[in-house]
C-alpha cells in the first residue's frame, strides 16, 4: 500500500511518466493483474486533472484485458492427471486430462484453447487405440470447431466419433453423430438441419444427456437467428437456458444470447426482463462477482435505452459491490461506464472524486480479490503442462542416451511440490479470512423488515396522537438497535446480554402486539451465572421474530412464545415454542408474492451457523418442525455447544 500512494505522490507531469511505469511494476506482489488496474486508474486520473494526452497513451500502452478463469477445482484436477499422466506414462491418465481440460476451456468460452486440449486429447486416444475416449474426445472437438466456424473439420471429427460408437455398440450416439453429419453436409436446407437437431434433442431428452440437450437447443437458436427468425431462436435459447441453470458460465452466456437479440430489434423490455430473470437465479444470489457483471450488464441496456438516470443507479450499484466484494474487473468496468456517463452529462469533479476514492480503495480491493489468484493459477497451470511436455520430450531423449541429468528432474519435482504447498497454505488461510469476513456480514445484517415494522408502529402511535406511546416506542428502539450493534462487533457474546437483547426485543413486539400474545422466558438455574457463558449473538431472534410475524399474530388473542434455556451435557439447548398458526399455516395465507420470497433472517442464521461450525468447529444445530397435529404452532430446537468466557 506504501509503494501505491508513493506513485500517486510522485506523478505530477509527463516527465514522470518512466519513473511511474518503474514504480507500478514494483507492484507485482499484488499479482497478476493488479497493476494494469492501478495504471488505468492512475494515468485516467491524470487524464482528468491535468488534461494530457501522454496519460491516456499510457493507459493505452500498458493496460488490457484478461478474462476471469474462477474454476479452480477442476483446473487442478486436470493439471493433476496431465502430471500424473507423464509421471506414470500413462497416456490414458494424460489424455483423460487434455480432455478435462478442453471442457473447462470450452465452459469459459475460449474455444482456442479448448480446440487444442481437445486435439491433445484425441492424438493420445487414437495411439492407445481407445475407441470409447476416441469417439468422447472427437465428438467433443467437432462441436468446439462448429463453434468456431470450421464446418469441414467438425464434420470429419463427428464422422471419427460415429465410426467409433459403432465399435463400443453405442448406437444411439452412432445415430447422433451420424445426424451431426449429415447436417452439415446439408446447411443450405434449414428444415432438414431442424429436423436432424430436432432427433438429436430427442435423444438427449432419452438419455438425460444435459450437455447434447443445451447444445441442440443452442443450434436450433443459431440456425434461426441466421435466418431471422428471432421468435423461434429465441424459443430455442430460453429452452436452452432453462436446461443450463447448474452450469452458471454456460446460462449466463445464453442469457447474454437472448438479452442480444431482444436489442436487435428494440425490444428493451425484452431485454431487461431476460437480464432480470438472470439476476433472481440462485446461482448469480449466491454469487457477487456474477450480481455486479450482470448488474453492469443492465445498466448497458438502460443506456441504450437513454435512461440514464436508472443506467448510473445500477452502475453505482455494481461498482459498490464489487468495491465490497473485492471485484477489481468488474469495479474497473462500472467505473470506465460511469466516467462515461457522468462526463457525457458534464460532471467531471464527481467523475474525477469517483476515480479518487477507488484509487484509495484499490489495495483492499486487490487484497480481498480472488480472481487474481485464479489467473494466476491458470497461467501457472498453462505453463506446468508446457514444461511437463517438454520434459517428456526431455526424459524419453536421457532415457534413449542414458543421461545424469536425472538428479536435475528430482530437484524439480521437490521444488514443484514445495510450491504447492506453499500455494495450498496461503488458499487455507485466504479461505478462512473470506469465511471470516462473510460472517461479519452476516451478523451485521439487520431484518429490513423488522426495521420497517417498527418505524410504522411509530406512525400509527403519532397518527393517533398517542405521542407519548410513540416517544416510549421509538425509545425501547433505539436502545434494542443500540445493543444489536455493540454485539456486532463479535462473533461470541455473553449469554446475559443476549437474553436481556432477546427480552428487550419481545418487549418491543409485545407493545406492537399487546392483545395477540404473550411470552415467557425460562432460564435452567445453573445458567442464572451466565457471565461465564458465551455463545453466538443474534443467532435466536430472527426465530422469534418468525415466530411472532408468521404465526402468533394471525391470532386474535392467546397466543404464547416461551423460550426455554436448558443445560445439557452436550451444550445449551434453546427451545423455542409458540401456538401460532404454524408453518403450513402462514405459507397458506401468504400471496404468491410473498411465497417467491425468501425470507433473509432465517436464511442468514442457517449460514452463520454453517461458518460458525466450518471456523470454530463447533457442532451447532437447529432444528425447525410444525408441532404435531392437533397442537398448532412451531417448535424450534437450537443445539449451540457453550464457551467458556474468554477470547474464541
Amino acid at each position: 500500500m506504501n509503494v501505491f500512494f508513493h506513485i500517486e505522490s510522485t506523478f505530477s507531469g509527463p516527465a514522470e511518466t518512466g519513473k511511474l511505469g518503474e514504480q507500478a511494476f514494483r507492484l507485482g506482489e499484488w499479482g497478476a493483474g493488479s497493476r494494469e488496474i492501478v495504471l488505468f486508474c492512475i494515468c485516467k486520473y491524470w487524464y482528468l486533472d491535468k488534461g494530457w494526452k501522454y496519460g491516456l497513451l499510457f493507459f493505452l500502452l500498458l493496460s488490457g484485458n484478461r478474462l476471469l478463469l474462477a474454476q479452480q477445482n477442476k483446473l487442478k484436477k486436470a493439471s493433476g492427471r496431465i502430471e500424473s499422466g507423464f509421471k506414470k506414462n500413462n497416456p490414458d491418465t494424460l489424455a483423460q486430462g487434455y480432455f478435462d481440460l478442453g471442457e473447462t476451456f470450452y465452459s469459459k468460452g475460449d474455444l482456442t484453447k479448448s480446440e487444442y486440449y481437445f486435439k491433445k486429447s484425441k492424438e493420445l486416444y487414437e495411439n492407445t487405440g481407445d475407441a470409447d475416449g476416441l469417439a468422447r474426445s472427437s465428438r467433443a472437438l467437432a462441436q468446439v470447431q462448429e463453434d468456431l466456424n470450421k464446418p469441414a473439420e467438425a464434420a470429419g471429427n463427428y464422422l471419427t466419433a460415429r465410426d467409433n460408437t459403432k465399435k463400443t455398440g453405442d448406437l444411439p450416439a452412432s445415430n447422433i453423430n451420424e445426424n451431426d453429419i449429415r447436417r452439415l453436409s446439408n446447411a443450405d436446407s434449414i428444415q432438414l438441419q431442424e429436423s436432424l437437431l430436432a432427433k438429436n434433442l430427442k435423444s438427449g431428452m432419452i438419455r438425460n444427456d444435459t450437455n447434447e440437450i443445451i447444445n441442440n437447443l443452442s443450434r436450433m437458436g443459431s440456425i434461426n437467428q441466421l435466418n431471422s427468425n428471432t421468435r423461434k431462436a429465441l424459443e430455442a435459447y430460453n429452452s436452452a437456458y432453462r436446461f443450463s441453470r447448474n452450469n452458471p458460465a454456460q446460462a449466463s452466456n445464453l442469457n447474454q444470447i437472448i438479452t442480444d437479440l431482444y436489442l436487435e430489434k428494440k425490444d428493451f423490455k425484452g431485454a431487461i426482463d431476460a437480464k432480470q430473470e438472470l439476476l433472481h437465479e440462485q446461482f448469480v444470489q449466491n454469487s457477487t462477482r456474477l450480481q455486479a457483471k450482470e448488474i453492469n450488464s443492465l445498466a448497458g441496456i438502460y443506456l441504450l435505452k437513454q435512461e440514464e438516470k436508472t443506467a448510473e443507479q445500477l452502475l453505482l450499484e455494481s461498482y459498490r459491490l464489487s468495491v465490497l466484494n473485492g471485484h477489481t474487473l468488474e469495479a474497473r468496468a462500472a467505473l470506465g461506464r460511469l466516467d462515461s456517463l457522468f462526463r457525457s452529462s458534464g460532471r467531471k469533479e464527481q467523475s474525477l472524486q469517483l476515480y479518487t476514492d477507488f484509487l484509495h480503495s484499490l489495495p483492499a480491493i486487490i487484497e480481498m480479490d480472488s480472481s487474481i489468484a485464479d489467473n494466476r493459477l491458470i497461467a501457472e497451470t498453462e505453463l506446468r503442462i508446457r514444461e511437463l511436455e517438454n520434459e517428456k520430450k526431455l526424459k524419453d531423449d536421457l532415457i534413449r542416451r542414458k543421461n545424469v541429468f536425472n538428479y536435475w528432474l528430482i530437484g524439480s519435482v521437490s521444488i514443484l511440490t514445495l510450491l504447492v504447498a506453499v500455494i495450498l497454505i496461503i488458499l487455507r488461510k485466504l479461505s478462512i479470512r473470506n469465511k471470516k469476513i462473510a460472517l461479519q456480514s452476516l451478523r451485521r445484517e439487520m431484518n429490513p423488515h423488522f426495521i420497517f415494522n417498527s418505524l410504522n408502529s411509530v406512525n400509527q402511535f403519532i397518527a393517533a396522537n398517542n405521542e407519548l406511546e410513540a416517544n416510549r416506542y421509538l425509545t425501547r428502539f433505539s436502545t434494542l438497535m443500540r445493543r444489536v450493534m455493540e454485539n456486532s462487533k463479535d462473533d461470541f457474546i455473553l449469554l446475559s446480554r443476549e437474553v436481556e437483547l432477546l427480552k428487550a426485543y419481545l418487549e418491543l413486539e409485545k407493545s406492537r402486539f399487546p392483545d395477540q400474545f404473550d411470552f415467557r422466558l425460562n432460564i435452567d438455574d445453573e445458567l442464572k451465572d451466565s457471565d461465564q457463558f458465551n455463545i453466538p449473538g443474534m443467532l435466536i431472534q430472527p426465530h422469534l421474530e418468525n415466530a411472532i410475524w408468521h404465526g402468533l399474530r394471525y391470532r386474535e388473542r392467546g397466543g404464547l412464545l416461551q423460550v426455554d434455556f436448558i443445560m445439557k451435557s452436550t451444550g445449551l439447548l434453546v427451545r423455542i415454542e409458540d401456538n401460532g398458526i404454524g408453518i403450513a399455516g402462514s405459507k397458506s395465507v401468504k400471496t404468491a408474492n410473498q411465497q417467491e420470497r425468501e425470507g433473509r433472517g432465517i436464511s442468514n442464521t442457517l449460514e452463520r451457523i454453517r461458518i460458525l461450525n466450518d471456523i470454530y468447529h463447533k457442532n451447532i444445530t437447529c432444528d425447525i418442525t410444525d408441532k404435531p397435529s392437533p397442537e398448532t404452532g412451531v417448535l424450534v430446537c437450537l443445539l449451540i455447544p457453550l464457551v467458556q468466557n474468554k477470547k474464541v
